[in-house]
């Protein structure tokens, strides 16, 4: 039987996001996902599908339709797949989700704006800057949140949504000695929460902090570092076999050897 099938890169929090509904509806099955490798050019067919170059993850229904951004992916699969429901029923506890998820994008160009910040000079203005947005959803779910971990009673529609960038900012951890300010427990419990949640377990630590470590040098979608031939999103070798990354990403870098990249 036909599925839609979702075309993604490797890792990419935003197809994460439609893992993540897909397990809590448990219907992992719906949809087929298609690995698209970043390090290569966008393949001709791809382009013919979707009118152009556009960022991933991209859906594409059974008789052809295209859609795109992630959110846009979450709500076709919940409207396709109501049961059961991930987003809020009642419309306010709905509208209180919405508001949160609204902030998502703010909080993802901080985090990943940080770890590909190659001025030192910079760090501590993107340190505030993380901060600063932890801060605005500590106070959310302070004001809005329920006594739990998560914003309502379960892992929800905000969860689905955020759990993939917490998860992709293990890498300010590691290469910059980031993390949620003790202060600030109510995100930070929720933050916990969320990534050892059963629904969200597609990702490990390793596997982003190895993946990601050209973002860490100020290269993204799999764009290569000076002097390297691989990109460290390459399929082969794979991730387990590979030397974790150095942790200075401002120190000498690492050749594709050093990284287990040949």
């Amino acid at each position: 039987m036909a599925k839609p099938v979702v075309y993604h890169i490797p890792v990419c929090p935003f197809s994460q996001r439609l893992e993540i509904l897909l397990a809590l509806k448990d219907r992992p099955d719906a949809v087929d996902f298609h690995v698209v490798d970043i390090t290569e050019p966008r393949p001709d067919w791809l382009a013919a599908k979707t009118g152009g170059p556009v960022p991933l993850p991209v859906l594409e229904t059974e008789d052809g339709g295209i859609l795109r951004e992630s959110l846009v992916l979450m709500r076709y699969l919940e409207a396709r797949l109501p049961e059961p429901a991930v987003a809020e029923p009642d419309p306010y506890r709905h509208g209180v989700e919405s508001m949160l998820v609204a902030r998502e994008g703010g909080f993802g160009t901080a985090g990943y704006g940080f770890v590909m910040n190659r001025d030192p000079a910079a760090r501590d203005a993107h340190r505030a800057r993380m901060t600063d947005e932890l801060a605005a959803l500590d106070a959310f779910l302070r004001r809005h949140g329920g006594s739990g971990p998560f914003l309502f009673e379960r892992f929800g529609w905000a969860e689905t949504v955020f759990t993939p960038l917490f998860m992709r900012f293990w890498f300010l951890d590691y290469y910059e000695g980031f993390d949620i300010p003790a202060d600030l427990a109510r995100v930070r419990a929720w933050r916990d929460a969320c990534v050892e949640h059963p629904a969200a377990q597609q990702v490990t630590r390793e596997q982003v902090v190895k993946l990601y470590h050209d973002y860490a040098l100020g290269c993204g979608n799999g764009a290569l570092p000076p002097g390297r031939t691989r990109s460290s999103f390459v399929f082969e070798p794979h991730w387990r076999k590979r030397p974790w990354p150095p942790r200075d990403k401002f120190g000498p870098p690492a050749t594709d050897r050093d990284l287990g990249l040949l």
